[in-house]
Order: structure tokens, then sequence, then C-alpha cells
């Protein structure tokens, strides 16, 4: 399959796929820039969703849930700054708010419309504020505006997320769009980002939810910054056939195709979260081998990525393995100590359950890279997984100490 996958924000050629429209307005939630966006399709479209597990759910996330469950949405309205979770009555009458007036100037249903937050809990929305936006923005649309889009909706990120990719299906060129953001509350089971996407390839409901889930799950799932799972998450596609290509069938190779392209960019977005990780100085991948079942391969990636002794070693350059052999002996996961092997960047650490002495020096200087790689094998099965992470720094912690302030 040919294809060709971008990540530049600053490429002049990038775009968002064919039938869609972005842009982005300044309302006043953060201190400066643009904090409102809007991507529409310009003909109808199917949706497909994953929203955070977190049974702290802002509105936006109970809204749009229902909307994507429907199966078709033609807009997305995204605000950052101001998360309206634990808002109350005030914060769900905002989101239908926000969902009408987009509607109103788009010429669709409210139904059609995703409402996405992203910032503080607990404040009120400024909703006649947000409204005028709205206004002002449906006015304002073009192909070119997903990348404003993608700066709109940060907090304490430092730079968009973009990816897009394009490759033969159907008949015909189609092109996945997407774009994220995140930086901090981030965990498995999505955190504290977004993720839009679009595509013009024909799909149904259905087949496009299978798809996108199972992309999910290979990315987004299995990042984590600090371990925290927000109240505001989701990743959403819409697809509008404007390719005009044949509508993809579950279990075809067209089908097949979309489904590994999609995850390779929703990859790509996971990966530059996790770069851009809240005070973040290395990317982090823990890779298990050999766990006894698939839950058992996850729970022990993940346990070691976000024990916060791992990953304060590794801010600080320690390969201090015994920290690793600890978080592993309370993931859950089945294990034998004395068949356990650890290796940091090709540097045995940890052969039988036992550390390798004249080793520790090399793995100090290997840790003096951007780009560690922390590889486990417990000799239990034939189960694998990984997580991607990042240390955790000092200005992590300044950062969350005073993001309110």
């Amino acid at each position: 399959m040919n294809r060709t996958v971008k990540e530049s924000s600053t490429d002049a050629t990038f775009q968002i796929a064919c039938g869609f429209v972005a842009g982005a307005e300044r309302v006043g939630m953060k201190p400066d820039g643009n904090d409102l966006a809007i991507i529409f399709s310009e003909a109808p479209a199917v949706v497909a969703g994953v929203f955070t597990k977190n049974r702290v759910r802002a509105a936006p996330v109970v809204y749009s849930s229902r909307i994507a469950a429907n199966g078709r949405a033609r807009a997305i309205v995204a605000n950052s700054g101001n998360a309206n979770a634990c808002t109350g009555q005030n914060g769900e009458d905002d989101v239908r708010a926000m969902a009408g007036e987009a509607a109103t100037r788009l010429g669709i249903d409210p139904d059609e419309v995703i409402v996405a937050s992203t910032g503080v809990i607990g404040v009120p929305l400024p909703i006649d504020s947000v409204c005028g936006g709205i206004r002002a923005l449906c006015g304002n649309l073009s192909q070119h505006g997903i990348k404003d889009a993608a700066e709109a909706i940060l907090t304490t990120d430092t730079v968009p997320k973009l990816a897009s990719a394009s490759f033969e299906c159907a008949g015909a060129e189609a092109t996945i769009t997407g774009m994220a953001k995140g930086a901090g509350m981030i965990a498995p089971h999505m955190a504290t980002m977004l993720a839009f996407l679009t595509t013009d390839v024909a799909m149904d409901a259905g087949p496009l939810q299978s798809a996108l889930a199972a992309a999910v799950e290979s990315s987004f799932n299995r990042i984590t910054v600090d371990g925290d799972t927000s109240t505001n998450d989701m990743v959403v596609i819409l697809a509008n056939g404007e390719s005009h290509g044949k509508k993809i069938q579950p279990d075809s190779n067209d089908y097949e195709a979309f489904s590994s392209l999609l995850r390779e960019l929703c990859q790509h977005l996971a990966r530059q979260i996790v770069l851009d990780g809240e005070g973040a100085t290395k990317f982090v991948e823990i890779a298990v081998r050999g766990a006894a079942t698939d839950d058992d391969a996850r729970a022990a990636a993940r346990t070691v990525a976000e024990s916060l002794l791992v990953k304060t070693a590794l801010f600080g350059g320690d390969p201090n393995w015994g920290r690793i052999m600890a978080a592993l002996g309370r993931s859950g996961a089945e294990i034998d100590p004395g068949t356990v092997d650890v290796s940091l960047n090709e540097v045995q650490l940890v052969l039988r359950g036992e550390g390798v002495q004249e080793t520790e020096g090399r793995a100090a200087e290997a840790l003096r890279s951007d780009n560690v790689r922390i590889t486990i094998v417990l000799e239990k099965g034939n189960c694998d997984s990984f997580v991607w992470t990042t240390d955790l720094s000092s200005e992590y912690v300044r950062i969350n100490a005073h993001y309110r302030t």
C-alpha cells in the first residue's frame, strides 16, 4: 500500500482530509492564543468515538458519547482553558448551547455536533463569549485551518500535534488526518487528551467504531505520563466518503488497510503526546516479553511505567534496576524473580533476577540518551506488551503545583 505520513505542523502542504474544513478563534479562556476550534464536514458523515473511563465525566463527554453512539455527526466544537467538568446542570446546558449555536450556523442538526472541552475543572464556562466565538468562527473555516485548530486546543502542551496519511483505498486516493492535545494527566484508558480524526473514506459507523477502538488500544491506551486519567478525554473520528471510493466493507482488504493506517496514525499522535509530556526529558518505552497472559503483560508494563521511583531514577540518570523489580512484583502479573531479565538500551541490567554489576556504568551512560527502552523478559509465556512513558522531572512538579495560579 502506497502511503505517506506527515507529522509537521509547519508543513505548508498539510491540510485536512477532503470535504472537511476547520478553524480557530480566541474567546479568552486561556491567557493568550486561540482557545476555540471547529472541525466541519461539508458532506454528511458518520462518527465513532472512544471516551474516558473515569467515572467523573465532564458534561461534554456525557453529551458527545451519546452523539457518537448514534453514529452520525458532521462537526466537532472544542474549547481549551476550561474543562466544563463538575459544573452540574449549568455545564450540561452549556454543552447543548454550544452544539445548538454551531448547528444553527452550520445548517445541521444539534445531534450532529460533537462537543469537547479541556482545561481547569470546576469552573463555569463563559458561555456567552463561547457562543459568540462559535458564531464568528463558523463563517471562517478552511481546509488549512486544521493547524490553527490544533493549536487552539492546547493547554500545557508546548507544540501542536498533527499527523496525516494518504493511501490508495477502495479505488480512490484517501486521506486520514488527525490532531491531538495532551501533555499531563496522561494514563492508559484515555487521559487528559483530545484527539480528532477525519477521513474521506466511505464506511458505516459500526466498522469505523471497531477500527477506532482497536487503534486506540494500541496507541492512546499505551501511553502514560503521570498515571492520572482525566474527566474529559475523547478520541473521535468523522468519515464522509468524499474520496469517492467504494464503501469499505468489514473483513475486506480495504478495511484491513484502513485499520492498519489508522492505527499507525494514532501511534504517531500518541508518540507526540509523550514526547511533549510535562517536564519530560526522556521518551521511554517499557517493553514486556514472555508474560503468561496479555493482561499480565499490560499490567507489568504499565506498573513499571507509572512507578514514581522508576521515573525519577530515569530523570536522574540512575539505572536503579531494583525499582523495576519492585514494580514488577506488585504489578499483579505472574512472575518468578529467578527468571526475570531486564535490559536498558540493550545493556543487560538483570539476569535471572540478579543485578549484573559490571554493566551499571554502561547503563548509566545509556541513560544520557533522550530515548530509553527498558526490555523486561518474564519467561512465563508468549504474551508481549509495551507502554510509552516519560521520566518525571522537577519541572513536572513546578507545572502542576501552579496549574491554576
